[in-house]
């Protein structure tokens, strides 16, 4: 007879080659409707109508001064356009503003109060697909006109030929199919009558162990090929990667990315190595003769006044740039790297490590907590609740912007969760002593990453009460020297710390972000109850915006009562009204007493009051201190993720694998994970200032086009 494994084993693997096979029929058909629908098209060529001058290739050149193409008195019916532009010359993207007159309209027309034009035509000179323009009129187009945007154009714009009612080539989008099928195959290995519910972690160690590995690998290469998609970003290049960047002789050459402003960790590996906590550029005089450098409206006034540049978001200290940002990433990437190579190491790769050490921590501590504090949680519910702890945490969007400003974040979860899992570990340990050392680490080290992620910290009492409290074995030797064990690498790191504060700031206790010279002054922010409700809302509740273009998430509005400055950047939805897997929360009290009513001794409970009430702290902590940005959003969701996980594994307890509700249950937290996971997917391919969807706009295109196929 199979090992339920076995067959799980076979219904996947069948599976796969079924949705497969679903993903290539589906582009073989539906994603590819234009050829279909234009294939019997008679095509009619209009490039001897264009008044526009030829260069010696034979290509029109639309310029500056001439770039609008006009027919008149066509009197046919036009499905589409297809701008044939030069593939060879310049990438760029570029708008095309279209009208035409039809049997409705007998003169162009545009947007009005009550009505929308045509909107304007995005075509990549490197997307075939792009250049065919599908068009909607009514009836027969007598007059039409095709205005090249002269909105950051790099002219002149070479156009082969110009034609209406083209058949559109087909396609083989490989992306597309594989994008496909993986949701496919998601779908069909965690419906709920899938077998995949029916293995126990406790029952099938081995097996539940190497699966979960599997799965955290697909995780891992997933994240890390988006993290190279933002290739502008990455600061890492080779003969075929950033090749522009490239030094022409090393394997892999490294260079600063994301500008000047985003190298503060590699000043400061070069200050370091020369012995000095400040950074070696000296600010310019006249910021250091204002009364108040940290006004950002008397700092632009003297910069007009004056001219030269200063350090951006730095913290200036009498007379000094400092870096205000956790000195444990320094330590960890910068300055080895520097003082061994002499380079500058790039920051993308250290977020990639950190990811990678959050993701696999994310899963061990997870997997600890299932086969250790709970009896029935099958490999199933394990993977779906996973998904989202791992997806829908923040990590992807700092992934998404691999900047300096997202790598102490990274790092302070990464340390946070390995702390977590070595002190699991070393719970459950005949000899927890070197757990406890490593895990409190661990923990400490985030006071040097992201202070306040140190909230985590607080997980100890769950943890630790019973056993060193209640149970009085603090006061037994063992329990002396593993609760000392516990406490130590708080005091030496805190130390080291606190002694680098007061050497830089003259306390102990100033971490410098008071100094920063930032957009608003820091020194003077103090707290304010009127920012806590906007926040709340923004963090929490903030419905999405949603249009009908890819990705169909946009950032959205903000208003406040608050009548002070309030710091905030674009942000996409609060992480209750758009990750529904958060919605199990609602039930938390009711739930935790179902667990206390089984285990009274009140380890996963407390883990989870701690975790709630964390993340609502440090939420508004953010808020209050620094403001509302998309990238703080990951101090605090994986708090509510993992309360929400606790939540979910207490319910499946109590429910019987192979019952109708058991299977309704497991149906919803499908729905729920989907679309979570859904949200923090689409929210990584938002074009924002600064990402590969702005620096290379021409080859973010072709993303575009593969998602919009009906276009």
């Amino acid at each position: 007879m199979l090992d339920a494994h076995d067959g799980a084993i076979r219904r996947a693997l069948k599976g796969a080659l079924i949705m497969l096979g679903v993903a290539i029929v589906l582009e073989l058909t539906l994603f590819n409707i234009n050829f279909y629908r234009t294939f019997g098209y008679e095509e009619i060529d209009l490039s001897d109508r264009l008044d526009l001058s030829v260069d010696d290739e034979g290509n029109y050149r639309l310029t500056q001064f001439n770039h609008t193409m006009e027919f008149e008195d066509l009197d046919v019916p036009v499905h589409n356009i297809h701008l044939a532009l030069d593939q060879e010359q310049p990438a760029q993207l570029l708008d095309f503003h279209i009208m035409f007159t039809d049997e409705a309209h007998l003169t162009y027309f545009d947007d009005t109060d009550y009505t929308t034009g045509v909107p304007d035509a995005t075509v990549s000179t490197v997307s075939p697909e792009s250049m065919y323009v599908h068009l909607s009129p009514s009836g027969a187009v007598r007059n039409l006109s095709i205005e090249l945007v002269d909105d950051g154009a790099s002219f002149p714009v070479r156009l082969e030929r110009i034609s209406i009612n083209a058949p559109e080539p087909f396609s083989f989008n490989s992306l597309r199919v594989t994008v496909v099928f993986f949701v496919l195959f998601l779908i069909f290995l965690f419906r709920p009558k899938s077998l995949i519910f029916r293995i126990n972690l406790r029952d099938e160690p081995v097996f539940t162990k190497r699966a979960i590995i599997a799965a955290v690998l697909v995780e891992v290469y997933l994240v890390s090929s988006f993290l190279f998609f933002g290739s502008n970003l990455v600061g890492i290049a080779t003969k075929s990667y950033n090749y522009g960047s490239w030094d022409r002789e090393s394997i892999v050459s490294v260079y600063d990315a994301a500008g000047d402003n985003a190298q503060q960790y590699s000043m400061l590996a070069e200050a370091l190595a020369h012995g000095q906590l400040y950074l070696e550029e000296e600010p310019p005089q006249w910021l250091q003769e204002l009364d108040d450098p940290y006004d950002k409206g008397a700092r632009d006034e003297a910069q007009k006044a004056q001219g030269g540049d200063y350090l951006f978001d730095v913290a200036y200290y009498k007379g000094h740039y400092y870096v205000y940002f956790g000195i444990v990433p320094e330590l960890l990437f910068y300055l080895p790297f520097y003082v061994l190579t002499g380079a500058h190491f790039p920051t993308a790769i250290g977020i990639l490590i950190a990811m990678i050490a959050f993701v696999c921590g994310c899963t061990a501590l997870l997997d600890r907590f299932a086969r250790h504090h709970f009896k029935r949680v099958n490999l199933g519910v394990f993977l779906l609740l996973q998904i989202p702890l791992v997806i829908c945490s923040g990590m992807l969007y700092l992934v998404k912007f691999p900047t300096f400003y997202s790598l102490p974040i990274m790092c302070g979860l990464a340390f946070s969760i390995w702390g977590l899992y070595l002190w699991l570990r070393g719970r459950s340990s005949a000899r927890p002593e070197g757990w406890y050392l490593g895990g409190s680490l661990c923990m400490a080290l985030v006071v040097g990453c992201r202070p306040q992620l140190m909230v985590l910290s607080l997980l100890a009492f769950p943890l630790f009460w019973r056993r060193y409290v209640s149970e009085r074995k603090l006061f037994t030797a063992s329990g002396a020297r593993q609760f000392a064990c516990l406490i130590v690498p708080y005091v030496l790191v805190l130390a080291g710390v606190m002694w680098y504060n007061a050497a830089r700031f003259g306390s102990p206790f100033d971490f410098g972000a008071n100094y920063n010279l930032t957009v608003h002054n820091m020194t003077k922010r103090g707290l304010a109850f009127g920012r806590i409700a906007p926040a709340v809302f923004a963090y929490f509740l903030q419905p999405p915006c949603a249009d009908g273009t890819f990705p169909f998430l946009m950032a959205v509005p903000f208003d406040t009562t608050y009548m002070g400055q309030t710091v905030r950047e674009a942000t996409f939805g609060g992480i209750f009204a758009c990750l529904p897997v958060l919605w199990l929360l609602l039930f938390a009290w009711p739930i935790i007493k179902m667990r206390r009513k089984d285990h009274p001794t009140n380890t996963v409970a407390g883990t989870i009051v701690v975790l709630i009430v964390s993340g609502v702290l440090v939420a508004i902590f953010d808020a209050e201190l620094a403001g509302i940005l998309q990238r703080y959003f990951a101090d605090f969701s994986f708090m509510f993720l993992a309360a929400a996980v606790l939540l979910a594994f207490i319910v499946n307890e109590r429910v019987h694998t192979e019952s109708a509700t058991g299977q309704a249950l497991r149906l919803i937290l499908l729905v729920v994970v989907g679309v979570s996971v859904l949200y923090s997917t689409l929210l990584c391919f938002v074009p924002e200032i600064g990402w590969y969807s702005d620096v290379y706009g021409w080859a973010y295109q072709n993303v575009i086009e593969s998602f919009e196929f009906w276009t």
